[in-house]
């Protein structure tokens, strides 16, 4: 049964009040976070391994890619905003199906992704200083994260995602430009064509770089940076858009360090995250060892603020849906930032996963892993087309016919997508 509390509109309030009162350069925050949490070691190897298959011919897919993200997460942005809620208390009130799938998701997600993001951002640190194991590392890089988050405030966490959006920022687009791009051939890869054979890699690279759960965290960073009311909307809307479009020139960065050093060169490099190891080796071979040392600490910084972000995100918003399941009101202390509930997921995201870094990987947890994982973008879609073209949503405050143009896209795009990932997972398993 629906609470018939979450469909009451909130007053409007002006949202120009508070773009006109801050600095500029105090606007961008939660949207760097969200988007630089977003981008990851797979989704670097996803583009550099396009950009070695296809060259440019996928520049549109990034394009494409960058303006969903920006109207997914402003979508979450501005229901959080205009109705005054978190993104669960809007699942919640569309039924309880929402708690079903999201519950058992975010636990068996975090359980996963907790050693793939450790063991990533150990990578890189591997291969620099060999003094440890791989394992070793990856377990440190958890313990990092886990004492950022559970010691520091968020003010603490949006400035060393800041500092590592803005290495792996400089690291790679400075790659792109000393690989003298092609700047015609770039321009021809903004007209839409699909590559014989490349379908898969064209809706992997327009749909998933940059997507994951913590898309849907972003409200909860607007929470924890003060901007919480309606009057935060434009401020908010600049936020997401500046950081996706920060978030989608280092992906085309990524795309151009393919096709220039990779495909020009006909090299190939190996699937998953040893594939930029690879890249590393190819990098020292052609522009010596400064450069190979300068895309590692690129890589790390992608990584490690994966693990910072998801760690204080995530945590959130498992925090929250625990408080909604034990009928706590919104916004109490143990639902927040630093609260028993946010505490609990924080020690499950890091110390659990240790285990899956010093063991096989169990077949049943990560076939669960891939088929949930794969349904969560359609269900960010879906939702919150409903929760932005009902009441649930102040009617100033609704979707208009560009916004679910763009969101029905990016429902069957993450449909097909979400299927592919299962079939593609289930294959895997059992081959």
């Amino acid at each position: 049964m629906r609470d018939k509390t979450l469909l009451q509109p909130l007053p409007s309030i002006d949202p120009d009040e508070s773009l006109e009162k801050v600095k500029r350069w105090q606007l961008i925050g939660p949207g760097l976070v969200v988007a630089a949490t977003g981008v990851g070691a797979a989704d670097m190897v996803a583009t550099l391994t396009a950009g070695s298959r296809y060259g440019y011919t996928l520049l549109w897919a990034v394009i494409a890619g960058t303006i969903m993200k920006i109207v997914l997460v402003e979508g979450a942005g501005r229901y959080s905003l205009a109705s005054g809620r978190t993104i669960f208390e809007g699942w919640r009130s569309l039924g309880r199906w929402t708690s079903w799938y999201f519950g058992p998701y975010i636990l068996i997600w975090g359980f996963v992704y907790g050693a793939t993001a450790m063991s990533s951002s150990a990578l890189p640190l591997a291969a620099l200083f060999p003094i440890l194991p791989l394992w070793a590392w990856a377990i440190l890089m958890g313990l990092i994260g886990f004492v950022i988050v559970w010691a520091g405030r968020y003010a603490v966490i949006e400035k060393i995602t800041a500092a590592m959006v803005g290495i792996m920022f400089l690291v790679m687009v400075g790659l792109a430009i000393i690989t003298l791009p092609n700047i015609p051939q770039m321009l021809t890869g903004l007209i839409p064509v699909i590559p014989q054979g490349g379908v898969v890699y064209t809706l992997a690279l327009a749909g998933g770089v940059g997507g994951t759960i913590t898309l849907a965290a972003y409200g909860y960073w607007l929470r924890e940076k003060g901007w919480h009311q309606p009057r935060w909307m434009r401020v908010m809307q600049l936020d997401n858009t500046v950081a996706y479009t920060v978030t989608g020139i280092f992906v085309l960065a990524m795309l151009v360090v393919g096709a220039e050093v990779l495909y020009s060169a006909g090299y190939a490099i190996s699937g998953g995250d040893k594939g930029l190891l690879d890249l590393d080796r190819v990098l020292r071979d052609r522009y010596g060892d400064v450069i190979g040392i300068a895309f590692l600490v690129g890589f790390w910084a992608a990584s490690f603020s994966s693990v910072v972000g998801v760690w204080s995100g995530v945590s959130l918003m498992f925090a929250d849906y625990w408080g909604n399941i034990r009928k706590k009101p919104s916004g109490h202390p143990d639902t927040r930032n630093g609260g028993k509930y946010f505490k609990f997921y924080l020690l499950w995201l890091t110390f659990p996963p240790m285990l899956l870094l010093l063991l096989d990987r169990p077949v049943f947890l990560i076939l669960l892993y891939g088929v949930l994982g794969a349904l969560f973008m359609p269900f960010l879609a879906v939702t919150l087309l409903g929760l932005l073209n009902t009441s649930r949503t102040p009617k100033r405050w609704r979707n208009g016919v560009f916004t679910n143009a763009v969101l029905v896209v990016c429902a069957v795009l993450f449909i097909i997508l979400g299927v592919y990932q299962m079939w593609d997972t289930v294959s895997d398993i059992f081959s």
